[in-house]
């Protein structure tokens, strides 16, 4: 598979078959995951793997979306996406490098989940990428360490759907030049 057919043929997938994601072929993904850029090689995200009951506890905690909750209790695996707080962005002394503050590190949080999408993409699995849910419930769920902020949560699995492409803009919608 080519990164343009990758890219292209990538879906958000929001139903799954019920066959495990072994944790060897989840072990591949995150290490092709590893390889996003990230803030001056910071390399900030974190990756949980959730299944069994405390995936069943984490799908509750979607009460801003409740169809969040049905799609993460039909998936067998979820992934939450964290980030190392106070790095991304920053300089060793803790001043900001840039303007944006604190938003460098949703950036590369997702810049890293996308490369972890499209790696799972590439060995037959289908992602979602959620971002509705109870940040504090579902952080006090996984124990998260105070030097770490939850991102997203990405239900993860064999697709038992094929959604075809929403519509794109155009190019020229997309693209400007300046001189």
């Amino acid at each position: 598979m080519t990164a343009n057919e990758c890219i292209k043929g990538r879906r958000s997938i929001r139903k799954f078959t019920d066959q495990p994601v072994s944790h060897e072929l989840l072990s591949q993904i995150i290490e092709t995951a590893s390889f996003a850029p990230s803030w001056k090689n910071t390399q900030i995200t974190r990756y949980i793997a959730v299944e069994g009951e405390k995936k069943a506890a984490l799908a509750k905690c979607t009460n801003l979306y409740p169809g969040n909750g049905v799609i993460m209790e039909n998936a067998p695996m979820v992934i939450a996406v964290t980030v190392i707080t106070g790095r991304s962005g920053y300089e060793r002394d803790g001043s900001f490098s840039t303007p944006k503050g604190t938003g460098w590190q949703m950036f590369d949080a997702g810049v890293a989940s996308e490369a972890f999408c499209l790696a799972a993409h590439e060995q037959g699995l289908g992602t979602v990428i959620m971002g509705l849910f109870d940040e504090e419930e579902a952080s006090r769920l996984l124990e998260l360490p105070e030097d770490r902020e939850l991102v997203a949560l990405i239900p993860i699995g064999y697709p038992a759907e094929a959604p075809t492409a929403p519509r794109r803009k155009t190019v020229d919608d997309l693209l400007s030049y300046q001189e």
